[in-house]
Formats: structure tokens, sequence, C-alpha cells
């Protein structure tokens, strides 16, 4: 396999790319390395941010966000309040699923009651206030809400509005991720798990004039050098996430661009309070034994270290330029006499063993190396399992973990940030965090429509959930990062880090 010799080159020492012509790409072929392999391509129980890369070929969605975050019709054709807890949305005329049937009001109502209902479902709590989905006429959906909420619209520009065929749903079953069936510009091939996805173009795609390419082959590659590789040798013609230390090689290099912006998500570690067996530990039971390890690591320097200092350190789920970003919340300095003091205090015997769930990929493992030598000086035993990242998903939720350093891609609004990972009953919430103060005010400011006073309710739940509880900690915010050949045109830099295939072509 190519991507396989590629490897072993960078093993021996052998550079590629360097001085290379790059490989003729096939004209109507687009081939993207992605820093992971996808979950299951069913967006109802889907989970991951490189699966909602895929899926941006595969489901349109109801709404989109836009590069300056503004909600944007793409299914949907306008929406309107009729009154504070209910959504008129009017559908676009004419447009077919994969399988040829049309997509209409029923099967919005389908796809959202499916959401709401199916057991295993990550889209359940985004729909939770959600009472009801009306068919008003064919072309026309009307859903009831039990309450105002501030956020609701922006649920469906993500996967919660990514509409399946019905049809397609009900024959497969629990088997639909197997062959996903929705409205997108390209249809599913083929998947061979942890090496790639082949989607292609839908004849009957309703917006064919941003379509050109006739097939796409998403490749699961987990090491970021050997993704750049790949990249400067032409073996692809775009990668999704660049480690910072080859940005400056593809910056020199002008048959390459590199784009960067800040992401909406965080990188956090989260804790098994409350999950299991493994959760009955002085990490899991003391909230001082996880705040000396909080206050055992140096952010700047992890930045530093492992990043060159490009991404932005954190206390907090929400990035500096959300209008939520809580500005008097700033992440707290290393100290590791008051985490020693703290470590006293909790009657823990030194050194402490604490097992850190990591993903495999050689940046996250070296940030659980810094991070290990960082605690070991207030006391605590850090061992690293390194894991592929879909199986850290299933490892979480069962709760066999102690400690686990995971990442989200971030939603527009703040409700998508906090409610599934921190409200007792979120569905990312796998550490088993159970406050409820917390609980009461993230429902407090789901139907808060003042700025002022909303904003204001989530700077009282970072402070609880980050600085008093320590239920996760919050330790940076990355910059979405995307590189690619300087002939594919037409590539959106969004903040929510989706590669949009709507319009890219090869000039």
């Amino acid at each position: 396999m190519r991507r396989a010799f590629m490897a072993a080159a960078m093993a021996a020492g052998v550079a590629l790319g360097v001085g290379m012509p790059a490989a003729p790409a096939e004209a109507q072929h687009l081939r993207i390395a992605l820093r992971e392999d996808p979950d299951i391509l069913d967006p109802t129980p889907a989970r991951t941010f490189v699966g909602r890369i895929v899926f941006a070929s595969l489901c349109d969605k109801l709404f989109d966000i836009n590069e300056r975050l503004e909600i944007v019709p793409q299914l949907a054709t306008g929406h309107q309040w009729e009154d504070p807890r209910t959504l008129r949305i009017t559908l676009r005329e004419g447009v077919r699923f994969h399988d040829g049937t049309m997509l209409d009001a029923e099967a919005v109502r389908y796809t959202l009651n499916r959401h709401r209902t199916m057991e295993g479902s990550f889209r359940r709590t985004e729909l939770a206030g959600v009472e009801g989905v009306e068919v008003v006429d064919p072309l026309t959906v009307r859903i009831r809400l039990r309450e105002p909420s501030a956020a609701f619209l922006s649920q469906l520009t993500d996967r919660a509005g990514m509409i399946i065929s019905p049809t397609a749903a009900e024959a497969a079953g629990r088997d639909f991720g197997r062959n996903p069936v929705c409205a997108g510009p390209f249809r599913f091939v083929e998947r061979v798990a942890q090496d790639r996805i082949v989607v292609e173009r839908f004849p009957d795609y309703w917006n064919p004039s941003v379509v050109h390419f006739d097939r796409i082959t998403y490749l699961a590659i987990p090491d970021s050098t050997v993704r750049v590789a790949n990249l400067l040798s032409g073996a692809v013609e775009m990668i999704q996430t660049v480690d910072p230390n080859a940005m400056d090689q593809i910056r020199r290099n002008n048959r390459f661009r590199l784009q960067l912006v800040d992401e909406l998500g965080v990188q956090s570690i989260m804790f098994n309070l409350a999950n299991g067996p493994r959760s009955d530990t002085p990490l899991g039971r003391d909230p001082r034994v996880r705040e000396a390890f909080d206050l055992a690591i140096d952010r700047a320097a992890l930045n530093q270290v492992v990043f060159n200092g490009i991404y932005s350190i954190t206390a907090q789920p929400v990035p500096p330029a959300s209008t939520y970003h809580a500005r008097d919340l700033p992440p707290p300095g290393r100290d590791i006499a008051r985490a020693r003091a703290l470590m006293a205090e909790a009657g823990v015997t030194t050194p402490l063993r604490v097992e850190l769930l990591v993903p495999n990929n050689p940046e996250l493992r070296q940030v659980g190396e810094v991070i290990q030598a960082m605690v070991r000086e207030a006391g605590f035993d850090l061992r690293i399992l390194a894991m592929e990242f879909a199986s850290t998903l299933q490892v979480s939720t069962r709760g066999d973990f102690e400690a686990y350093l995971t990442a989200w891609s971030g939603r527009v609004d703040p409700d998508g940030n906090t409610w599934s990972f921190i409200h007792s009953t979120g569905p990312n919430n796998s550490g088993g965090y159970n406050s409820e103060e917390v609980d009461r005010l993230l429902s407090e400011a789901r139907v808060e429509l003042d700025l002022d006073r909303r904003r204001a309710l989530y700077a009282r739940i970072f402070r609880i959930a980050g600085s008093q509880d320590r239920a996760r900690i919050w330790l940076w915010h990355r910059q979405n990062s995307v590189a690619y050949v300087a002939r594919l045109q037409g590539h959106q830099n969004v903040p929510d880090g989706m590669i949009r295939v709507h319009g890219l072509r090869l000039n």
C-alpha cells in the first residue's frame, strides 16, 4: 500500500516530497487524509469530529454555518419563529435522497424523531427541548419546543439537522451506518476500517453546479508526519490537521497552501467521577486531588513544547473569540507547592498512580508524556494508555478509565460545548459528573434570550464545573488547520473545521 511505503520511508529517514514533483492527481478524484478513522457513519449515534467531515459530503443539513458563523439555509429555504416556542421551517423542493426517494416534511419529521428516540442516539440531548414535530404540508415542518431556546436553531447546523432517507433507515435498522443514505452531493461506495472511505458523485443532487469531483476518498492516517509526507509527495490533495512543527515547511513550498482558523472547540481532561468501579479512586472522589493535578500542569509550557505556542491555553470550554468567553477566568498558573499541600490535605499516599487514556496519535501521546512529567512533581505516578480514537470513546462510555485526554470540535452556541459534557444527563458526560446547580444553570442558559444574562450564567457554569469541582480540566483551544495542493480551489475556511466539498475543484 502506498501509505505503508510512506510510513516505512519516514522510519528509514528518507525525505519525502522535498524536491520531488507531485504525482499527477486523477482529474476527477479528490483524496483527503484524515487524522483518525471516523466512527459509525450514521448521524444519529455518531460522535467523532472526522466523521463530521465525511458527513459533509454525504449528508446535507437543514442549515449550515458560513465563515462569519452565520446560520444559513441548506436543505431548508428559510425559517420563522411563529412564537418563542414554535419554529416553522420551509424545505427545498425537488431534493432526492441517494436511494431516489424524495426529501419532504415527513422525512424531516421521521429523522428528527429518530434522533430523539433511537437507542444509542447522541442527538437526543441536542433535541431534548423538542415537544413535537408536525408536517404542515409536503415542504413545511413545524417544530414545537417545550420552552424557548436560544440554542435550538444552531443544533440543526450539525448532525441533528442531517436528514436521512426513512425508506433506507427502516430497511437497514441498526445497520444504517454501514450504508448511509442521505441527500448530500456524494453517495456512499465503500468503507475499509482504519484505511479508507470512498464516496462518489450523486447525479441527482439538488445543487449540481457546486460538485466538481466524481469521487472522493477519505484516508485514515493518524500520524501527522505521514499525512504531511503524503501531501508533499502527491499521494493526496488535502490533509486535515497539520502538526505545528510542519507548518513552516508547507508555507515555504508554493505548490501547497496552508489555512488556519481558531476552532470553536476545546481540548480537555475528563475525570471519571461516578461511572463504574474505576471512579472509586482518590482522583474520582476528591476535588482537591483533581485540583492538585490541574495545578501541576503548566499549560503555557505544554503549548510551547508540543505545539510551538500557536494554540490558546484556557480554563473554560468556549474560545476567546466567543462572546460567551469569560474574560475574568484565566487559566491557573502552575503551583507545585499548592498541589502538594492539597494532596496532603486529602490524605493521599504518594505517589498516586493514575491512568490517562490518550488517543493514539503522536501529538497527543507527546501531550500525555509532558503532563506525565509535570504531575510527577506533585506526587502523581501517571501511566499513559494510548488507544485508537474511536475505541477511546467506547472505553470512556463504559467507564473503563480514570482520566481521559479528549477533544471537542465545538459548536457556535455555548450550549453545544457544555450540556452534553457536564449536565448529569449529557450523552458525552462519560465521567458521570452530577451537580444539581450546574444542571439548573445549564437549563436556565438554554432558555435565556438576553445576551448579558446568558453570558453571566455560562461564566458561573465554567467556574463551578471547572475551577470548583474540577470535573474537567479545560486545557487549550486549537487552530483548525488544513493543507492542500495549490491547484485545489474553493476551500471555505469555517471555524468549525469542516472540509466542505461544495465548490472544491482542481484547476
